[in-house]
């Protein structure tokens, strides 16, 4: 890690995927926590949909304290020894190896709520405890926007694949474990995720390395490490909230946090009511969900292929568009399904046996093309707009400490990687307990809740599923719409930044170009004479 801050190590493809398979554990276990725990929760665990909310939403909460904590601390390891000799983003990811697999304790049955709470909050510690460290890497190991466009991309296809795995597991279990409907499916499934967490993480330690130390920092830096001084420890909470709230006075920040809570709020939403609604609307059990997001993350693998492209050569602001027509498109389609109950449909869903792929068979009973449209098309243009909403705000937010860096004149990741993630848990804190309250509400009943009775759910519940489904995806990505038409980071504009820091750097306090300094200045939020430090801090 020491070395001349000026010597350029070039990432390769092992770096990009090395990195990237760090996303295995990202977007895999969120994966099998958005697609899958609220169900087993409400179907195996007689939970109500309010508790099965709160166990998932309540955690996210706490996160307000770890998330910036994290980000803070992993920031300012750096001037410590332990932070030189092993890294202060590659400690934390170290002490998460040998306890991901815990992560299978949350789908046992039989347990209270409270159990499954504790469970939850534990494993998102951990789960924090990586994520942050290792988002900030990518932005350490390159300044350019080309190379962090492939960390991202790199990033997204792993993201996709895990969830295709998440999402395709339980067919492969299924016959192994009980049948259609067993409780020890998603057991197995989480136990195997995971061990492959650990290896993943491992893979990370050994494939990335941190910004290198100038010649600064590695004068500052003691052979021993004394610790903090008392002042020093008992001011830390202050400054640490102080860099938080510092990060949205950086315009382009506030307008990314806009971007991500449109791209991954509406599929929060989407993730809580699409298995209940497969299962009370399409007539569909486990199999049939697993089968359909399967066929959705195939499609979201596509289009993260396709979005890296868009992204390098305009931008992130097209793609964006592009997904959200896209998911909007689905959700119409699924609202067009509910309304006209097309005839005949759930008698083609009994003859296919729980094989939805079979619907391609012409020989096979119920089949029909008005079959394949339905269970195909929504799901595949869902998987086709969600692959890039889920794409483009990591590959900007790979941008950002570089924008903060002209005006602070520091280097920040980990703080910015701590913000991004705390609003986004306590964002998708909110639209989960939201939901599962209005699924509640709607007068949904757990199947298990009553056993030995068949239950069959009201018109009310089935409508409120419904429009939970459709209606509030659309009203937050519309809002994410809103704010991109004001974002101007791309290639070109993110040149410029860079070119102009690197004079700010060299002592330069004006801009190079009328032009320069307009795009600096909308980037930034801030007038080009305040940059690098010399006005009141970001």
């Amino acid at each position: 890690m020491a070395g001349d801050y000026k010597k350029v190590r070039i990432p390769n493809w092992v770096n990009y995927w090395g990195w990237g398979s760090g996303d295995m554990l990202g977007a895999g276990a969120q994966a099998v926590i958005t697609g899958w725990l609220f169900y087993f929760f409400t179907t195996f665990c007689s939970l109500s949909a309010v508790e099965a909310g709160l166990i998932l939403g309540l955690p996210r909460l706490l996160e307000a304290i770890t998330c910036p904590l994290i980000g803070y601390v992993s920031d300012h390891l750096r001037h410590t020894w332990v932070g030189h000799k092993i890294g202060r983003r590659k400690l934390f990811l170290l002490i998460t190896i040998p306890l991901l697999p815990s992560f299978a304790l949350i789908f046992r049955t039989g347990h209270t709520f409270y159990y499954y709470l504790l469970c939850f909050i534990f494993f998102e510690l951990l789960y924090t405890m990586f994520l942050i460290p290792w988002e900030t890497l990518a932005a350490e190991m390159s300044r350019d926007y080309a190379e962090k466009a492939k960390f991202a991309g790199a990033r997204m296809i792993v993201a996709q694949s895990s969830a295709i795995l998440a999402s395709y597991l339980p067919t492969l279990l299924i016959s192994q474990f009980g049948g259609k409907d067993s409780p020890d499916t998603f057991f197995w499934m989480a136990a195997i995720f995971g061990v492959i967490f650990s290896i993943v993480v491992t893979i990370v330690v050994l494939t990335t390395w941190e910004r290198p130390y100038g010649p600064k920092e590695l004068v500052a830096l003691s052979q021993t490490f004394k610790g903090p001084s008392l002042k020093t420890a008992l001011n830390m909470p202050v400054k640490m909230f102080a860099d938080l709230f510092s990060t949205l006075k950086i315009r382009a920040f506030r307008q990314h946090l806009s971007l991500y809570l449109g791209g991954y709020l509406s599929q929060d939403i989407f993730n809580t009511a699409f298995p209940i609604f497969v299962a009370t609307v399409l007539a569909g059990a486990t199999l049939v969900i697993s089968q359909l997001m399967t066929t959705m993350y195939v499609a979201q693998l596509i289009s993260v292929m396709v979005a890296i492209n868009i992204v390098i050569r305009t931008g992130p602001l097209l793609a964006y568009r592009i997904a959200i027509s896209f998911f909007g498109a689905a959700l119409a389609l699924y609202l067009a399904f509910f309304l006209m109950q097309p005839a005949g449909f759930g008698a083609s869903m009994q003859g296919l046996s729980g094989n939805i792929f079979s619907a391609f068979n012409p020989s096979a009973a119920g089949f029909s093309p008005s079959l394949v449209f339905w269970l195909f098309t929504p799901i595949i243009l869902a998987g086709l707009g969600r692959g890039t909403l889920n794409f483009v705000p990591w590959s900007v937010y790979n941008y950002l400490p570089d924008i903060d860096e002209a005006v602070t004149g520091e280097r920040r990741e980990g703080i910015f990687a701590g913000v991004m993630t705390l609003v986004r848990k306590v964002a998708q804190s909110g639209a989960i307990i939201l939901s599962g309250w209005i699924i509640d509400m709607g007068g949904y009943i757990s199947p298990k809740a009553h056993p030995g009775r068949v239950i069959e759910q009201t018109p009310e519940a089935i409508n409120t599923i419904v429009a939970l489904m459709v209606g509030g995806p659309i009203v937050v990505m519309v809002l994410g719409l809103v704010i991109s038409w004001s974002f101007r980071l791309n290639a070109r504009t993110h040149a410029v930044l860079v070119h102009e820091v690197e004079r700010l750097r060299a002592g330069e306090t004006e801009a190079e170009s009328p032009e320069n300094r307009r795009i600096v200045e909308d980037l930034t939020g801030w007038p080009y004479e305040k940059l690098w430090g010399r006005g009141a801090r970001a």
